[in-house]
């Protein structure tokens, strides 16, 4: 069994156990992927302020999100395609999540559906909803979530339309993997990634097969998916959807403090200051970079959450001292469950947990609750504000 000291140790593993176009699929952005990048970058940019002679013991990260008790403010992201990774990925990564005490989120475009995980694990989870022109199937798996006890919806915003995915289209991504030379060339090479799916409980996208009238096979659901993304979303269909869910509701995808404001107008529980992992509008700006606009325009009104680029414990205590009240790991877990299945993404939880208590400490502090800007040394124009 290899040593793993941080999440890039995992992310080597999983290069090396999984097919090419399912790791392209995780570790790559839109377009230039200049964002992709900064969303890492810009992290590093941001210093730590070492304090001595405090007495550090005690320490605790457990918080809250949404009014959720976790063991740290640490949530795993919806992650699409998750059980392409690993045999019943999303399966692994849930109980996971749940035996560590953070809470877990389904994507929509999950291969393992709602009910999988919701029979295979014994707390809620989060579920993850991408608003389709097709309001009956919306209508359908939104009652499907709360039939699973799913205790919030994560209503993702945008992707209205699909982002300038260069290495998707190149490798030609499908779920299963569409069996082409060069396809068959790289699985040959990931023996032991195809003999955990041959065991798989599923191969398909589990949320839509089965749920759609005339879905029969993956040219028919990639036909659907690429026109069902809806571009006509606004505020009102965000207030009817939350209307129709009556539990909490998280918005995934805020970027601008207008944005953010609107929101908080529709009444959000929390908000997710994410550019979906670089995935979407390459030039954006980093999550961490756009977080205090945000928090400037919003407050203490409503639960700010951070995600995209966060790979480490550190990045977690950045966003956290810089005002968030939760944050997601995706592509750190995916990794982990990438490279060694449940146990992969239990280590990926454990490094992530030891770096931010670690890194707590040694900035002389006990408690995340009492983290804040007063723990970092930030760059004079990190904060500035851009023209426009």
């Amino acid at each position: 069994m290899p040593v793993i000291t941080n999440i890039d140790d995992l992310k080597k593993l999983h290069r090396r156990r999984a097919p090419r176009m399912f790791y392209d699929y995780a570790e790559s952005g839109s377009w230039t992927e200049q964002t992709f990048r900064e969303n890492t970058t810009d992290f590093d940019q941001i210093r730590l302020r070492q304090r001595v002679a405090v007495d550090m013991s005690g320490r605790s990260t457990a918080a809250e999100m949404i009014g959720q008790t976790v063991a740290m403010p640490v949530a795993l992201a919806p992650v699409g395609l998750t059980g392409m990774q690993h045999a019943d990925g999303e399966i692994k990564a849930a109980r996971a999540a749940e035996a560590f005490g953070v809470p877990f989120t389904l994507s929509t475009m999950s291969i393992n559906s709602i009910e999988d995980v919701a029979q295979a694990t014994t707390k809620p989870f989060w579920f993850q909803l991408y608003t389709m022109r097709d309001q009956d199937y919306v209508s359908r798996l939104i009652e499907r979530a709360r039939a699973a006890k799913c205790s919030a919806l994560v209503i993702t915003l945008d992707l209205q339309i699909l982002g300038q995915r260069h290495k998707d289209i190149k490798n030609g991504l499908s779920a299963p993997p569409k069996l082409t030379l060069s396809s068959i060339a790289n699985l040959a090479t990931k023996w032991r990634w195809g003999i955990g799916m041959l065991g798989a409980q599923r191969r398909e996208f589990g949320n839509i097969v089965g749920h759609v009238e005339n879905i029969s096979d993956n040219a028919d659901l990639g036909a659907w998916t690429a026109e069902q993304f809806d571009p006509t979303l606004d505020w009102d269909k965000i207030a009817r959807i939350k209307e129709q869910w009556g539990g909490k509701v998280i918005l995934k995808g805020i970027l601008d403090a207008e944005d953010a404001k609107m929101a908080l107008k529709v009444g959000a529980d929390a908000i997710i200051v994410s550019n979906h992992g670089g995935r979407q509008l390459d030039g954006a700006l980093s999550s961490i970079r756009a977080l205090p606009s945000i928090l400037e325009a919003v407050g203490d009104e409503v639960e700010v959450h951070l995600d995209s680029g966060i790979r480490s414990g550190q990045d977690v205590l950045k966003a956290l001292a810089m005002g968030a009240k939760g944050t997601y790991i995706g592509r750190a877990y995916i990794y982990g469950l990438g490279a060694m299945g449940q146990e992969g993404v239990t280590r990926a939880l454990e490094v992530i947990h030891r770096e931010l208590d670690t890194t707590m400490a040694l900035c002389g502090e006990t408690n995340v609750a009492n983290l804040g800007k007063h723990n970092l040394l930030i760059p004079q124009d990190f904060e500035g504000r851009w023209q426009s």
